[in-house]
């Protein structure tokens, strides 16, 4: 009798410790998302995808990013992190590292090697340039490593940087069409993964070609099919639809579904058979699922955030996510699981649209501002100075400054005139002044949460609104400004309140409020601010 009481407490007490947390946490990022997607095509979005997590969820309306640049990998940091990339050192998507002298690929390691049906290139990716903890690691350990932790993403920083350093897979997809991870994760890919390789399944997308997804007329919030500011898929004829993917393809080879919605359909696809491989969800300790849409991001710099392109591919993202909260739903239970939706980043709008409306700004590439920094710097100083310039950071030369006996202040000052001189240069700062950020210099503070002093530029400089260092067909991001730094949040699930704020908040909050909502530590590196209102059941 004793030892059935016993086995009832001990039962008693593991459900109440289970209901403390939910059994799964998801996690959506969605390359690219500007918060105005949500609200420009809301009408022709169904019931159950976007539209649910907006009607039953918990919406921050006015979500921001709270530093520069703002790119794929630092976003992605970001977010899992709590931290800006000065503190997580993730400062672009590859960048010129001052201290190693060289250009650095986000999640670049040369210790580890490919699993799987990929390039050399292509898998050697660990996390081990994130330098603090993710709320993935946190929860690793708060389970004693029991609760599985998996990110998936067409690109690999996508996968790689959410699922953190304690992750038990991270997998991203190939040239071949396959996805692969790397042997920092293990010594081989799960046999489900070899055999969801081997059924090829992309090339039914590939075969069928992209057409709308609804009727033509549904897509009035877009420009004309073919306009002069979207660029062509693969060096199609034109952009305009139907698509012809398998001539694409049997010329460019498994890539192109990158640069289509079906990149995303063929993702989501991916993570159901992880949930039912891997038994996400299954006990009642919590696993993390990371799920990160990219083909929006190729779409959106490729075609432009005017393109019926882009709505098409936010129409069927709709359904994907649809389709993945209904099996989610059955696999893990409505009440059992977790999940928030964000962005990356956000984009601007294509210049020559802007400039054709009468807004007068322009492109300009980051070659054309190399080359006028290298003549600017020979006609003052007689020799280049110019070490790199990337990223919007301008490295000097310090050895042939040196060399030269010249005055690294005065070169410092002399660049800063003439850069505020062109008509794309909002303001320029130096490391001097980054590093002691005025209260209030609003886009200085931007500046200096992005720059970690041992990587970053000897001056960093910030465009004027509406300038893109890009080409002229398509969109960029990277900027302070509100059309990059203006994202969805949604938090929807477990223990989520319905509601809504236009309170104005920092990415850097929704590592530590899923922390704290599943109780768990904060990751390391966090100022540990807070979304108070869905920390409330």
């Amino acid at each position: 009798m004793k030892k059935i009481a016993l086995l009832f407490i001990f039962a008693t007490l593991t459900n109440l410790q289970a209901q403390d947390r939910p059994k799964l946490v998801v996690s959506l990022v969605v390359d690219q998302m500007k918060m105005e997607y949500l609200y420009r095509f809301s009408s022709d979005f169904s019931d159950n995808g976007f539209n649910r997590l907006l009607n039953n969820g918990y919406v921050y309306q006015n979500m921001h990013y709270n530093y520069m640049p703002t790119y794929t990998a630092p976003g992605h940091a970001s977010i899992f992190t709590g931290a800006t990339p000065a503190m997580h050192g993730i400062v672009g998507n590859e960048w010129f590292s001052r201290n190693a002298g060289k250009e650095t690929y986000c999640t670049d390691d040369d210790g580890v090697h490919t699993l799987g049906d990929g390039t050399l290139e292509e898998g050697a990716m660990s996390p081990k340039n994130l330098l603090t903890t993710t709320i993935t690691d946190e929860l690793r350990m708060a389970t004693n490593f029991k609760g599985k932790v998996i990110g998936l993403s067409i690109k690999d920083r996508g996968a790689i940087l959410p699922a953190g350093h304690f992750a038990n897979w991270a997998f991203w997809y190939s040239k071949s069409g396959s996805f692969i991870s790397s042997s920092f994760y293990g010594e081989a890919l799960p046999e489900w993964v070899t055999k969801f390789n081997s059924e090829k399944n992309y090339l039914s997308y590939i075969n069928k070609g992209w057409d709308l997804f609804k009727p033509k007329a549904i897509y009035n919030e877009s420009l004309e099919d073919n306009n002069s500011y979207e660029g062509k898929l693969y060096t199609s004829i034109a952009p305009v639809f139907p698509y012809d993917l398998k001539s694409m393809y049997d010329k460019n080879g498994a890539s192109v579904l990158r640069s289509t919605p079906f990149g995303n359909d063929f993702l989501a696809s991916f993570a159901m058979r992880a949930i039912e491989n891997e038994e996400l969800g299954k006990d009642t300790t919590t696993d993390f699922l990371s799920v990160s849409f990219s083909s929006t991001d190729y779409i959106g710099h490729l075609l432009g955030p005017r393109s019926m392109e882009l709505q098409d591919t936010y129409l069927r993202l709709d359904q994907t996510i649809a389709d993945f909260l209904n099996y989610l739903d059955k696999k893990v239970g409505k009440d059992n699981y977790l999940l928030f939706l964000t962005a990356d980043h956000g984009g601007a709008e294509n210049v020559n649209y802007l400039k054709e409306h009468q807004y007068q700004v322009s492109s300009i590439s980051p070659k054309e501002i190399r080359n006028n920094l290298k003549e600017f710097s020979v006609k003052t100083f007689g020799i280049d100075l110019v070490l790199n310039y990337s990223n919007f950071n301008l490295f000097f030369d310090k050895k042939i400054i040196n060399a030269n006996n010249l005055d690294l202040a005065v070169v410092k000052s002399k660049f800063k005139t003439h850069l505020m001189g062109q008509d794309y240069v909002k303001r320029v700062y130096t490391e001097e002044e980054i590093l002691n950020p005025s209260a209030n210099d609003y886009f200085l503070n931007f500046i200096a949460n992005g720059y970690d002093v041992t990587q970053n530029g000897d001056m960093v400089v910030l465009d004027k609104p509406g300038y893109i260092e890009y080409w002229g067909t398509g969109t960029s991001h990277g900027t302070t400004y509100s059309y990059d730094t203006h994202v969805p949040a949604l938090f929807y699930g477990w223990h989520i309140p319905k509601g809504q704020s236009f309170a104005k908040k920092e990415i850097t909050q929704i590592a530590p409020t899923i922390a704290l909502k599943i109780k768990i530590s904060l990751p390391n590196g966090t100022k540990a601010e807070v979304l108070e209102e869905v920390l409330k059941d």
